[in-house]
């Protein structure tokens, strides 16, 4: 006599709903990654070439208190505009490199940033690095 039970489990494993959830957990991080953005701003970086170019660049160093130096003579903020085109010396394609002190304050910066747009100047903001 055959004595065997009618609800055998079965041994198998199967991973079909598994593959499922992965996917669409990949699907939603995918998603969702995208729509993070990053606090920078667009800024279009100038590509490297092979050669570099030796060029002049005048530093325009912003202090607490209003002290505005180009490379280091102190100059008032009355005259810093045309001090900073005179120490380019006519040369507009030179760059203008703003330097401002920790606890100067941001009008300040702001000030030397209008006057290179104003002026259609190349400058770069320096900061101290990590």
């Amino acid at each position: 006599m055959n004595i065997r039970g009618r609800n055998k489990v079965s041994p198998e494993f199967n991973m079909s709903s598994m593959t499922d959830i992965v996917f669409l957990l990949l699907i939603f991080f995918m998603l969702t990654s995208t729509l993070v953005t990053v606090n920078a701003i667009d800024v279009l970086l100038p590509k490297a070439g092979g050669k570099t170019e030796n060029k002049k660049s005048v530093a325009v160093t912003i202090k607490k208190g209003q002290k505005f130096y180009i490379n280091k003579d102190k100059v008032s903020f009355k005259n810093l505009e045309k001090d900073l085109i005179e120490s380019l010396g006519g040369d507009l394609k030179q760059t203008v490199i703003i330097r401002g002190e920790k606890d100067a304050p941001y009008e300040d910066v702001m000030k030397v940033i209008d006057i290179a747009n104003k002026n259609k100047l190349k400058m770069i903001l320096a900061v101290k690095g990590r």
